[in-house]
């Protein structure tokens, strides 16, 4: 029995309950292009989503050469057949008529049409002269968390051991590098302890500043259809906005910005005192129980709820479902990671789950999770501020076992200092030391902080800026040269999600024009370079993704993201499988730390650790005395003021984040229609309680301004907590006259107009959620509603109505998506190319 569901009104489709223990039951969504059936489409080709971090198992339906539609995989682990939002409408963005299809070059001052000859010429020619002139430090690359294993691998070979520099970085960075770096801090090396399958068994699962509902959509379905079935579990929620997860919670924190660490302190304090903790775990498998304990012996839940506005009840209430719980599962994202003392607050949920010893069991771990699709491989490859597989840059033992992977010179591989991070990177160009920036499938000139800033860096003369995307985004119409990539289902290429789960995308149709894809774009770079190992060979020696796969297993091999025994033809054509995969473990692995803490040992760790409050490395010498046997380390930080606090001038705390039709900077959702309407302009949030002081309505015109600048939206008047504003951050100016930035008679669309240059000193991550902001009222709305969504965070809490996007699509036949059980291919009506 199928049934069909409008998946803009409703995101999450419909509800399959299961009970605690038992498997999750598959349901299978499928959408086909208005007038394409079931029998029409020619071949399904095997892929996941890219346009969140869950990785979504799908198949592409293709029909003369076109994508016509999606369905999901009912035998993968990750979504049992399910999709979101993102996955069934966001194929059609690839058919987009403004797609890059030919080069372009900057003459004059204009981008201009050219060919590959020419575009490449100019790349290599330039990369060739500042080698000799100012060397390999001069030149950076910036790439995204939307590529494929296989050519962040190449990308770093040629950039660590090819050019030599040591400026490669990910718009992971803004992401997911506070995950990393929790993960390191805690256990030594990156890599998720936990698992999907842990919502199966928990009893508590706890989202810390995770909007779950909105960035992994699956698997939200998944803990809905736990709560509709007998032994639901109970949830713990951290935001402080309203969002789905909040209504659905046994307990809703909603703390104040800048303050996580002492909510969870106090968190820790209630768990310590009421002696809820494994001394056996504890004793076994940690160090630095004592100083947490000393550290958040003051942390009392009163001394808590002054800081952070929320009751000290409240945080008692969450402080024994947490600590009395059989098995509890966190999750932790953006509402930790750009916040204030980001790193100091993700160790401290990792510090819950040691005290506890709720680690390495069904339904006992913790995710820190991404926000990107293939954010766990720039990690493993090196893109993304460390070496690849998860080598340490101060151990030189892994430096020379990478160089002999590389066959080159161990001081050929930089690393007389941390990988510069991506932050750093801007302000080397903005000095004059970095002259050549390379941006692959990412859009600073959106996503960055204070754009203004970044604006007038990517504009300067002396800096030679390469954009490889899909579209003419804000970045590309800034650049010297610009490069049409292909995408998701135009080429082939494995990539990883938040849960280590590494699938297969297969080429389903040919690029437009002459896009191609990164991987062969890198690896023409490298043969023009001529890049060659210690013997006078060609560094890089691969020509394809396969032989690029092949060759990252050995890099792989022996690390903890051990890929050697996965293949090609073993992710094609059932589920994911999980890392490490290897001889010990042929079929991959569901839990990480099942028998104890297994990378930490100062021979083998990733990392030797930071101070959490200043961010200097800890030295082997004395990481070797705390922790000689390799131990989860068990690190203890206190809570400090962030650094912007709301004055009279700039009374509110302003943060950004997402909706669920969204990904980023819209430069593949803003070209889906369906997702497009549904969350057409960029919208501002406040309190019910500050639009009622002020005499302001839904639908009002507003100016949020800040000491870097201006966002002009419409008022969504909600839930959130008093005295802060949110504004999503996906909007820019592709699509508005202007283009590039915001008109000069204008104020701004995008939220990073406003942010704060400031980062985590731990994770280097920028901190999209400490600004201080004022706001204004321009006019009344006339009517006008705001065009945020009425389904998700930004639902109004009063009689507003349905919001403009939600309002057009409901019933919409183009939003209609099939739900079945089992394997059925069934016809729905959709989205048209």
């Amino acid at each position: 029995m199928s049934t069909s569901t409008d998946r803009i009104a409703q995101p999450w489709g419909s509800r399959t309950p299961y009970g605690r223990h038992a498997s999750w039951p598959t349901r299978v969504d499928t959408l086909l292009a208005e007038g394409v059936r079931a029998e029409d489409v020619e071949r399904w080709v095997q892929t996941a989503s890219i346009l969140h971090s869950d990785g979504d198992a799908m198949d592409v339906a293709v029909k003369d050469g076109a994508m016509v539609g999606v369905r999901g995989r009912a035998s993968d682990r990750v979504n049992r057949g399910r999709l979101g939002p993102k996955d069934a409408f966001g194929w059609q963005a690839n058919a987009s008529r403004d797609r890059l299809t030919r080069p372009l070059v900057r003459r004059e001052g204009r981008l201009v049409e050219s060919d590959w000859e020419t575009a490449m010429a100019l790349i290599v020619s330039r990369s060739r002269g500042l080698l000799d002139d100012r060397g390999p430090g001069s030149i950076g690359f910036y790439t995204s968390g939307q590529l494929f294993l296989e050519e962040y691998y190449t990308l770093a070979v040629l950039a660590r051991a090819g050019i030599g520099t040591n400026h490669l970085d990910g718009n992971t960075r803004l992401c997911t590098s506070t995950a990393a770096e929790a993960l390191k801090e805690s256990f030594g090396c990156d890599g998720q302890p936990g698992s999907y399958d842990d919502i199966d068994h928990a009893d508590v699962i706890a989202m810390f500043g995770h909007n779950l509902a909105e960035t992994q959509p699956v698997q939200w379905m998944r803990i809905l259809d736990r709560l509709d079935g007998p032994t639901p579990p109970r949830l713990v929620c951290v935001d402080p906005r309203p969002t789905v997860v909040a209504r659905h919670a046994t307990v809703h924190l909603a703390p104040r910005g800048g303050t996580n660490v002492a909510l969870l302190n106090a968190l820790l304090h209630e768990i310590i005192r009421s002696d809820r903790v494994d001394h056996g775990y504890i004793e076994a498998h940690t160090v630095g129980f004592a100083e947490l304990s000393k550290t958040v012996e003051p942390c009392t839940p009163e001394w808590a709820a002054d800081i952070c506005d929320v009751p000290a009840s409240k945080i008692r209430e969450a402080a024994d479902l947490l600590g009395t719980a059989d098995r509890v599962l966190s999750t932790v994202l953006q509402g930790v990671y750009q916040s204030h003392q980001a790193t100091g607050a993700a160790v401290q949920i990792n510090n819950l789950h040691l005290i506890r010893g709720m680690l390495g069991r069904p339904g006992a771990g913790v995710l820190q999770m991404n926000g990107q699709p293939t954010a766990q491989n720039t990690r493993e490859c090196g893109a993304n501020g460390d070496l690849p597989g998860f080598r340490n840059w101060q151990n030189d033992e892994h430096v020379a076992d990478l160089a002999r992977v590389w066959n080159v010179e161990p001081e050929t591989i930089p690393h007389y200092a941390p990988p510069t991070h991506a932050m750093q990177m801007f302000r080397y160009a903005e000095q004059g030391s970095i002259r050549m920036l390379w941006i692959s499938g990412t859009n600073p000139a959106v996503s960055l902080p204070e754009l203004s800033r970044i604006r007038s860096i990517l504009s300067q003369d002396r800096l030679f800026v390469v954009v490889q995307d899909l579209f003419l985004t804000e970045t590309a119409q800034l650049a010297d040269v610009v490069l049409p990539a292909a995408t998701w289902g135009e080429k082939t290429g494995a990539f990883t999600n938040a849960d280590r789960t590494v699938h297969l995308s297969d080429k389903a149709v040919e690029p437009p024009g002459e896009a191609k894809p990164d991987l062969e774009i890198f690896l023409d770079y490298a043969r023009r370079m001529d890049f060659r190992d210690k013997d006078g060979g060609a560094l890089i020696t691969w020509h394809d993704p396969e032989t690029a796969f092949e060759a990252w297993k050995r890099c792989s091999a022996g690390r903890p993201c051990d890929y050697s025994a996965l293949t090609y033809d073993k992710l094609r054509g059932g589920s994911g499988v999980q890392w490490p995969c290897n001889d010990r473990a042929p079929d991959g692995t569901d839990r990480l730390y099942t028998g104890g803490i297994s990378w930490a040992h100062p021979d083998t760790c990733e990392s030797y650790g930071k101070d959490l409050v200043t961010g200097a490395s800890t030295s082997v010498v004395e990481y070797r005395s705390l922790n000689p046997e390799g131990r989860a380390m068990i690190k203890a930080i206190g809570y400090l003021p962030p650094h912007e606090w709301p004055t009279d001038a700039y009374p509110f705390q302003l943060t950004t984040g997402r909706t669920i039709y969204h990904f980023h900077t819209r430069t593949k959702t803003g070209r889906a229609p369906q997702l497009n309407a549904a969350a057409p302009d960029v919208w501002v949030e406040m309190s019910t309680s500050d639009a009622a002081e002020r005499g302001w309505g839904e639908g009002d015109l507003v100016e949020v301004t800040s000491p870097r600048g201006a966002v002009r939206a419409r008022l969504r008047v909600t839930g959130i907590r008093r005295g802060l504003l949110f504004v999503p951050f996906h909007y820019g100016y592709w699509d508005t006259p202007a283009g590039s930035g915001p008109d000069a008679a204008t104020a701004g669309r995008a939220a990073n107009e406003t942010t704060v240059t400031d980062w985590d000193p731990v994770s280097k991550q920028p901190l999209f959620k400490t600004s201080t902001a004022a706001v204004t009222r321009v006019a009344e709305s006339a009517g006008a509603h705001s065009p945020a969504p009425t389904t998700t965070a930004s639902a109004p809490a009063g009689p507003a109505g349905p919001a403009h996007g939600v309002r057009a699509t409901r019933g919409d036949a183009s939003a209609i998506v099939q739900e079945s059980p089992g394997t059925y291919e069934g016809r729905t009506s959709g989205g048209t190319r």
